[in-house]
């Protein structure tokens, strides 16, 4: 694989990971974009101790798109993209509409208060936001790739991770893939995208303090090995990676995937790893597509958790793929209960899942 770093119109980032050796000198973006300016807030939520994203300049981001106008598809026949190269493997660039930034030189430097209130702390949303296309093809999908662009997705996920984490106030790097206009995709060309968060977000704030009260114990390998020795909802058992519905899965449909041994996050997995997600994960992907008997692709969020700063040697790696598909045509829909107070109610037994999942997953292709 090879690496080529380039600059947009606007001055964001934008990097072509290519299979095999580099395709020579890419074009210049030479669309008339003024300087990117994204305007970012963290606000703080005192009663619950989380910081909420104010970004105004996301209100107007590309909606839906036709095929014609897509921005993630390679500049062709006179047509100017996000992407300036006739054509691509792997793409990342920073996002045009992202919910971090780097904040303005002019921006005051740490919290300040709303409307004059200490109460109500605020501060720049520094972190980045990035888009990963996945292909350049517009009608694919990522679970339909072969293996070899899958291992170039992890080589781009592992590069990115390295990068993001190494920027100064940056607290966790999350990798996840938005699926489906059900969940709330606003671009159809497959991708995903990475989130450099300059806070640990609430999810991790929980996980780090079970790992807390555990002390000693390494609670990750613990729930692998019941997950393990129960087999129940274990859906593949790979030599490097385990796939299981959770015991106590929040989603109509949902699957974890841990690393069989302790790792913080995609820089660390070694070759044999990689080469066998890179088999795995879009098996797994293809399995979920196929999981209802109906011919309507899966809508999910696949999001890859990694150690927030100063938890790697206790946080794993791992998966977290669900749908809040509950049957062909029915959505769950997040009502009082889990949005009002996050007390989740499951409609589906965790082992009818497994079950299912074992049914119609492949792993030759």
């Amino acid at each position: 694989m090879s690496r080529t770093a380039t600059r947009l119109a606007d001055g964001r980032e934008l990097i072509y990971f290519d299979e095999g050796t580099a395709a020579g000198p890419r074009p210049p973006d030479t669309r008339p974009l003024p300087p990117s300016r994204p305007s970012v807030e963290l606000r703080h939520d005192v009663l619950h101790d989380e910081w909420v994203t104010v970004t105004t300049h996301r209100n107007t981001r590309t909606f839906l798109p036709d095929a014609a106008a897509c921005p993630l598809c390679p500049s062709r026949d006179g047509r100017r993209s996000e992407i300036p190269a006739d054509d691509y493997d792997v793409v990342v660039f920073e996002n045009r509409f992202p919910s971090f930034a780097a904040a303005p030189e002019a921006a005051a430097p740490g919290a300040q208060p709303v409307d004059g209130e200490p109460l109500f702390a605020r501060r720049p949303g520094d972190g980045r936001c990035e888009v990963v296309c996945f292909s350049s093809d517009h009608t694919a999908s990522l679970g339909a790739l072969p293996p070899r662009r899958i291992r170039t997705v992890i080589e781009a996920w592992a590069d990115r991770t390295a990068e993001l984490s190494a920027l100064p106030g940056v607290q966790q790097v999350f990798c996840f893939e938005n699926r489906g206009e059900e969940i709330g995709v606003t671009l159809h060309h497959p991708h995903g995208q990475i989130y450099a968060y300059p806070f640990v977000p609430p999810r991790s704030r929980q996980v780090l303090a079970s790992l807390e009260r555990a002390a000693d114990r390494d609670l990750f390998g613990e729930v692998l090995a019941a997950e393990r020795r129960a087999g129940t909802r274990t859906v593949v058992d790979g030599e490097h990676w385990t796939a299981f519905v959770p015991a106590a899965a929040r989603w109509p449909v949902q699957l974890n995937l841990y690393p069989r041994r302790h790792v913080a996050g995609f820089p660390g997995l070694n070759e044999d790893e990689r080469a066998e997600l890179a088999e795995l994960y879009p098996a797994l992907l293809r399995a979920c597509d196929a999981y209802y008997d109906d011919d309507a692709p899966l809508p999910y969020v696949a999001g890859w958790h990694q150690a927030p700063r100063g938890a790697e040697g206790r946080f794993r790696l791992h998966l977290e793929l669900f749908s809040i598909r509950r049957a062909p045509g029915r959505l769950k829909f997040l009502a009082g209960s889990e949005s009002g107070m996050a007390a989740w109610i499951n409609d589906v037994a965790p082992e009818q899942v497994a079950e299912r999942l074992r049914q119609v997953v492949r792993l030759d292709g």
